[in-house]
């Protein structure tokens, strides 16, 4: 799992296109020779034992050039208490983000009254997008396409809670991609699975070379079995 992530995600980097962490965990986990891009969490928040929506500027955007950050990540808690205070976390590091020609991912968060659904969703990303952000991460839902139809720029999946089966996660992921996302954002789904390597080859020859789940799904099943 997560308490150990030098064993747990490190392994899993080749087969990544991007790599999404803290700063933290890059500076003290990562391999400095490490050559992937990094979209950089740059905001900071509450604890869960508090309102989760309470966030500030946890990395200033010089750090994250010195980290050799590709894009600032940054949390957008629509419909929460701390709305306000999230979307002027996003508009500061979005500015400062465009001194330097570092684009900033809205990670689109839910508040605790909202539903995941279209509407919501939809209007999550087009706020974050109208605000300046140059990609934003959301939920996949029913009638995905709307989300993505009425956001002027790419819209990365989340992954969300672990599934109950691998072609579940591939389905998913195949179904955003035919509905307009660019990528998918996954973290237990892979690194829970009983063998990552194999769900990431998986979801990287469904988002780029074009598979259907099944394909996908027995492409995993082939690395399962190889390990065994």
């Amino acid at each position: 799992g997560l308490e150990r992530i030098d064993l747990s995600i490190v392994p899993l980097v080749p087969y990544a296109d991007v790599l999404m962490c803290t700063r933290g965990i890059l500076r003290s986990v990562i391999p400095p020779q490490c050559a992937k891009p990094i979209a950089l969490r740059t905001s900071a928040g509450a604890t869960i034992l508090t309102e989760l929506s309470k966030e500030l500027i946890g990395v200033e955007v010089e750090d994250a050039i010195r980290l050799n950050a590709t894009a600032q990540a940054v949390m957008a808690y629509i419909g929460a208490p701390y709305e306000h205070e999230t979307l002027g976390v996003l508009t500061r590091t979005i500015d400062a983000g465009m001194k330097y020609g570092l684009p900033t991912l809205a990670v689109t968060a839910v508040g605790k009254d909202m539903v995941r659904d279209a509407r919501y969703l939809g209007m999550a990303c087009r706020i974050c997008a109208e605000l300046g952000a140059q990609f934003v991460k959301t939920y996949y839902c029913e009638g995905f396409e709307k989300v993505t139809h009425g956001c002027p720029v790419p819209v990365v999946i989340a992954g969300g809670p672990k599934t109950d089966s691998e072609l579940e996660v591939l389905e998913f992921v195949y179904n955003g991609i035919q509905k307009g996302a660019i990528g998918v954002n996954l973290g237990r789904n892979i690194w829970q699975n009983e063998c990552p390597v194999g769900m990431a080859k998986a979801l990287q020859a469904l988002i780029h070379q074009n598979f259907t789940p099944q394909q996908a799904y027995e492409l995993y099943l082939t690395e399962k079995n190889s390990k065994k």
